[in-house]
């Protein structure tokens, strides 16, 4: 489990492993979610708030007011504690912390390069982008017309340069090659994550190759259900799994092949972990998979706080605190368009 980390861990992680259990105990608790969820404005969600950890940085917003401003306001809680985090932290805990933003990076380079291309103002999409994934040069984007251009002008000077290696084409940018350079980037960044967590050593490889190994198994399972019906032949789809994971390489092989969610199912049951998953949908059901994963993530990222001495809990924390704000943002989303009956469909507990 441990090797000599427990003696030398504390010199240089120990204070930023005890801040970051104490932000972990201001997550939200399921009785908090119960009384947000029978909430009847907006209004009465800033109040009920304004008793936990976001609540200095709601109390100023006027009223009316707007999911987007509560959703806002929590990520910036989150980006503040993040960089306070990342200023107290040396090496490799801080390039540790930098692996974690660049999903965000990735997301919002595709985000700008599809707004363009539906010829949406800049400057509105800048103020998408999240907090964490921002770059100097991100703003230009809007100038490429293809992979090579986009990887020239702009991301050469990243931290996603090297994952652009890949996936440098002269194809004009359009949706289906938009998506396929997302997945392509991802499948670079998980593999490049993996293999910095397995050079680290100790518990926080053992406990980080657990995550990241389900976070490539839940994007092939994406990939794969969101491929179904498309132009994607068998061998695209297969180049954009990653490369490690409990499904990796047979599991792969047999979802490249899919051709419905119930051969997807088929697939997965053979292994114990999504077996579990699949067992909470009905037959040809996808919607609630998103959920069902979720909630096994959360589990995941849960237990991750049940050891020491590793730096996992830094990458639970964020993922946690990543989906208390998306219960937050459905909450709100719930109560303002008066939908209060779907107010459960999507919230996942975390405690």
């Amino acid at each position: 489990m441990y090797g000599f980390e427990a003696m030398t861990f504390n010199i240089h992680g120990g204070y930023l492993e005890a801040i970051v259990r104490g932000h972990r105990a201001g997550l939200l608790t399921a009785a908090d979610y119960n009384n947000l969820c029978q909430c009847e404005t907006l209004d009465d969600i800033k109040m009920h708030l304004s008793a936990t950890e976001y609540g200095p940085y709601l109390q100023n917003e006027p009223s009316p007011l707007h999911t987007t401003t509560i959703v806002e306001k929590c990520t910036l809680k989150l980006v503040d504690e993040y960089k306070h985090m990342q200023c107290q932290a040396t090496e490799p805990l801080s390039t540790f912390l930098e692996y974690i933003t660049y999903g965000h990076m990735i997301d919002n380079v595709v985000l700008i390069v599809t707004g363009t291309l539906h010829e949406r103002d800049v400057q509105e999409l800048l103020e998408k982008c999240h907090p964490l994934g921002m770059f100097d040069s991100i703003a230009t984007l809007a100038v490429a017309q293809n992979m090579r251009e986009l990887y020239r002008l702009v991301l050469v000077d990243t931290p996603l340069a090297p994952y652009f290696s890949e996936c440098i084409t002269s194809e004009d940018l359009d949706d289906m090659n938009i998506e396929i350079m997302r997945n392509t980037l991802y499948k670079a960044y998980l593999e490049d994550f993996y293999r910095f967590c397995q050079k680290l050593g100790g518990a926080t490889a053992e406990i980080m190759s657990d995550l990241l190994a389900f976070e490539a198994d839940r994007r092939a399972v994406n990939i794969t259900i969101n491929s179904i019906g498309t132009e994607l032949t068998r061998d695209d789809r297969r180049k954009l799994y990653s490369n490690f994971g409990l499904l990796y390489p047979y599991g792969h092989e047999e979802l490249a092949v899919c051709e419905d969610i119930d051969q997807v199912r088929g697939a997965m049951e053979k292994y114990p972990p999504y077996q579990a998953i699949f067992s909470k949908l009905s037959y040809g059901e996808s919607q609630m998979l998103d959920k069902a994963f979720y909630e096994e993530e959360v589990k995941r990222l849960c237990l991750s706080f049940e050891q020491q001495f590793h730096y996992g809990v830094f990458f639970a924390y964020m993922r946690l605190r990543e989906q208390e704000i998306r219960n937050l943002m459905w909450i709100s989303e719930c109560v303002a368009q008066n939908q209060k009956s779907r107010v459960h469909d999507s919230v996942v507990f975390i405690f």
